[in-house]
């Protein structure tokens, strides 16, 4: 098939029936050595995802501008394509690494939503596995388990979690090293099938690759993810609660403020997946403080309004109050 925009000259140089004249054949080996960004860029829409990962998205500046890099690379490859230039498929295979919350799943899913719109997978999908998923407890048992996840994930991206937990050279008896072999032989004999995202903590991840340089090699893009600061885990927290028609009443920001101000210092703390959790227990606590008001009439403001007890009562808070007023809340973090 002639590709798109794109018109050829007979190769013998003789001219068919119907054929153009000389300054028509002119022109039209002139078109030849052009193509239409701005219609690639309308065909394919891959502005419009980028620009929903910047909305989306606070902060992460650099994981952005090296997402639009990626895209700009595809994207000119195609046009390249489009005027005969060689153009071998890059290696799509990645590293996403940062703290859990930090939008790596997110990007993920934008990523094969580019990935599709420029042609580079057939669906816009992502299959998320960790090594429970892909390493079996016998012999015999890992192999099948990887094919499977593999089988699901061709045409679209594969993203495994916590990667490094494939890899346990303490235990001669793991069966992680087989499941990481069939990874390597596909990621490399059908990569035209499938884009493989691994992700996990920085540190862990370089000792992960470190150990296995087979997997290194075939990993292009290496993307760490920031942790978020306090104003941006803020503009985080106020986004999601416009998405789902909420507000902070007065004074309720200031207490979401100093909510984060604690609660990042405790463990297991998820940056944006936190801030989600800790708006859904306080919308927990605001509709059981509405519920036990009675049975008056409920302004819409009243069921969008965030107050600063909705907040406080969290057991982040708990140090704060005296003994006797520390009880339990129904849902508090």
């Amino acid at each position: 098939m002639r590709p798109r925009g794109f018109v050829t000259a007979p190769a013998d140089g003789l001219r068919p029936l119907g054929s153009v004249d000389e300054d028509e054949a002119d022109a039209t080996l002139q078109l030849a050595d052009a193509a239409d960004l701005g219609a690639v860029l309308d065909e394919t829409n891959v502005v419009e995802v980028l620009d929903q990962l910047d909305r989306e998205l606070i902060a992460l500046t650099p994981v952005k501008t090296r997402i639009r890099e990626i895209a700009a690379l595809l994207l000119i490859d195609k046009l390249r394509r489009e005027v005969g230039l060689a153009s071998e498929r890059p290696s799509l295979h990645m590293s996403f690494t940062g703290n859990p919350g930090t939008g790596k799943t997110t990007v993920a899913m934008k990523m094969a939503q580019v990935l599709h719109r420029l042609g580079y997978i057939e669906e816009p999908r992502v299959v998320a596995c960790t090594r429970d998923d892909l390493v079996g407890q016998y012999v015999g048992h890992t192999a099948p388990k990887t094919k499977e996840v593999l089988r699901r994930a061709y045409g679209g991206v594969l993203f495994i979690d916590e990667a490094y937990y494939l890899y346990r050279p303490e235990n001669e008896r793991d069966y992680g090293q087989e499941a990481i072999e069939i990874l390597l032989q596909v990621m490399e004999a059908e990569r035209d099938k499938l884009v493989v995202i691994f992700a996990g903590y920085k540190d862990r991840m370089d000792e992960f690759f470190r150990s296995n340089p087979g997997l290194s090699s075939r990993v292009a893009h290496h993307i760490d993810f920031p942790d978020y600061d306090i104003d941006e885990l803020m503009a985080i927290a106020h986004l999601m609660m416009e998405q789902q028609n909420y507000k902070f009443g007065p004074r309720a920001e200031d207490a979401f403020r100093a909510y984060l101000e604690r609660r990042v210092t405790r463990p297991r703390f998820a940056h944006g997946r936190s801030v989600r959790n800790s708006i859904d227990r306080a919308r927990l606590r605001q509709a059981n403080r509405l519920f036990g008001e009675g049975q008056g009439v409920l302004s819409r403001d009243d069921l969008m309004t965030i107050t600063p007890d909705d907040i406080l009562k969290s057991s982040v808070f708990a140090e704060d109050r005296e003994p006797e007023d520390d009880e339990p809340i129904p849902g508090a973090a």
